[in-house]
């Protein structure tokens, strides 16, 4: 059974994991000398899931956040050269982001990050162990209930 103290420590311990996971990509990153903040890499994923090109709006509300914080990430990238505004050919007052091939290479270059990452946080474990901790943490992802 449960204990609320038990509870405490494995979302600690989930907190730390998530922190090590993040502190591994962001070597990874670093040495493919890719200089891109958390924020704007999910900026990135969240446009390239989309079939076409999205409004800033759009985006602030998929991501949850304010128009101006998106505004400030698409001038980010856009600086980097890892998207750019286009303007929508059904109104012209529209503006759309579109990734560019900078934007696509930085993803792949993410993805890879992210899965180097994984093995090595993952090492220590077996793939039974692996697999089980998969099932689990798809139990959590998947369950019905409160979300943030």
């Amino acid at each position: 059974m449960s204990t609320p103290d038990a509870d405490g420590l494995l979302a600690e311990q989930l907190l730390r994991l998530t922190r090590r996971l993040h502190r591994s990509q962001k070597r990874q990153l670093q040495s493919a000398d890719i200089a891109i903040t958390p924020a704007q890499s999910r900026l990135l994923r969240t446009v390239a899931h989309y079939e076409q090109p999205p409004r800033m709006a759009d985006l602030a509300e998929r991501l949850e956040v304010v128009p101006r914080a998106v505004t400030s990430l698409v001038d980010g990238l856009e600086a980097g050269g890892r998207v750019r505004r286009v303007p929508d050919p059904a109104n012209r007052r529209v503006t759309r982001i579109e990734l560019t091939d900078k934007g696509r290479a930085t993803l792949r270059a993410l993805r890879d990050a992210r899965r180097a990452a994984a093995e090595d946080v993952l090492a220590p474990l077996t793939t039974q162990q692996r697999e089980t901790l998969a099932g689990l943490l798809s139990t959590l992802v998947d369950s019905p209930g409160p979300h943030c």
